[in-house]
């Protein structure tokens, strides 16, 4: 399904506005299904790391901001948080009928005219400046010399971004969750359409003795309460995935507990179908890996907060643990019955959030609000 099936669309011009294009996530899976509609939209972008994105946009027509240009612009791009802002603005988008925004942070400025119509989509407000700016100032990725001076521009990006908060038309929420942040925070409405999992390519298999955790290894991701949850256990933990805390979690992991670092796509996909049930340990804006878990028929075991509570239905496709320790975790596997989760039920699930309804729900959308 692309802009050809509709033909009110296919007269339109249309750009598509994302973050920054460093790393292949969730974010990129909504860009490439967005993509898939409008093949022939620019991608107006803060920074394009083709490398980084395994090549993927090369065939798009990808245009970076001036920060591509500046000195380590690429890798060390967060350096020059203070001039995203200038960079978002800069833009040139006035031959557009549609600009499509994907954000999570400062996109959603672009200016755009009167005449012309900006859909947001908002996988959540800007986490730094709202949710967790205390431990930003104290973690971002900037040289030490400049850290002492954070407060003060986190005060000016906060002004900056809550104008910027009235500039889309309409703003597209990437779950309930996220969609009650961007009216706390920001006092407008939204519509929500889930993000978008290829659901097709994940296919059961016989169960294997272990449980899966596919994440990033920090902090925030709480993989340290999964360790400590499994070592009074006598069951079997793969963790997939990596990040700065790998070495330490390692040491700190008993012999139950295998590390397999990345993986390709298709062994993932294996290692989700043999798992006794997926682990989800943190609150996530909405959280794509508890839907790819059930698409391949693993029921999954999700900390109750965040955006698992609108996918993960308990006693039919999970159960939740709380509150977010060791402890709760641990009492919940220990009585965990993997035979009692039904395929079809799990698989019905996942579908919900398939890239075909994504599409199906996106055009809608966008055709309600332009005619």
């Amino acid at each position: 399904m692309n802009i050809k099936d509709s033909k009110f669309l296919s007269e339109k011009k249309v750009a598509i506005v994302a973050e920054e294009l460093t790393q292949l996530g969730g974010a990129e899976r909504v860009l490439d299904c967005i993509l898939e509609i409008f093949p022939h939209a620019p991608v107006y972008t803060l920074v394009w790391d083709n490398k980084k994105t395994h090549r993927r946009y090369e065939k798009f027509d990808v245009r970076p901001s001036f920060i591509q240009k500046m000195p380590f612009g690429i890798k060390k791009y967060k350096w020059y948080l203070p001039l995203m802002p200038k960079a978002v603005e800069s833009f040139k988008l006035k031959e557009y009928d549609l600009v499509i925004s994907l954000t999570s942070a400062l996109v959603k400025g672009i200016k755009t005219n009167s005449d012309q119509t900006h859909i947001c989509y908002c996988n959540t407000p800007t986490r730094y400046l709202w949710i967790d700016s205390e431990d930003y100032v104290k973690t971002a990725p900037i040289p030490f010399f400049v850290r002492p001076l954070m407060p003060m521009v986190l005060n000016y990006l906060r002004k900056w971004d809550l104008k910027a908060a009235f500039r889309p038309d309409f703003f597209i929420a990437n779950s309930i969750n996220v969609q009650k942040r961007i009216k706390k925070y920001y006092g407008r409405d939204s519509f929500v359409i889930y993000p978008t999992v290829d659901t097709t390519k994940f296919k059961p298999s016989k169960k294997e003795d272990y449980f899966l955790l596919v994440s990033r290894i920090e902090p925030y991701k709480k993989v340290d309460l999964v360790i400590d949850a499994f070592k009074g256990l006598r069951e079997n933990l793969k963790v997939v995935g990596s990040g700065t805390k790998m070495d330490e979690m390692k040491k700190a992991s008993p012999s139950n507990i295998e590390f397999v670092g990345r993986v390709s796509d298709e062994d993932l996909i294996k290692l989700y179908a043999g798992a006794k049930a997926f682990i989800f340990p943190q609150e996530e804006d909405f959280g794509l890996t508890p839907v790819e878990s059930m698409a391949a028929g693993t029921p999954v075991i999700a900390y109750k907060r965040g955006g698992a509570l609108e996918s993960v239905v308990p006693g039919k496709t999970g159960e939740f643990f709380y509150p977010q320790t060791a402890e709760s975790l641990s009492k919940v596997i220990k009585n965990f019955r993997p035979t009692k989760y039904r395929l079809d039920i799990l698989q019905k699930q996942a579908y919900k959030f398939d890239n075909k309804v994504f599409k199906e729900q996106l055009l809608a959308y966008i055709e309600s609000r332009l005619k």
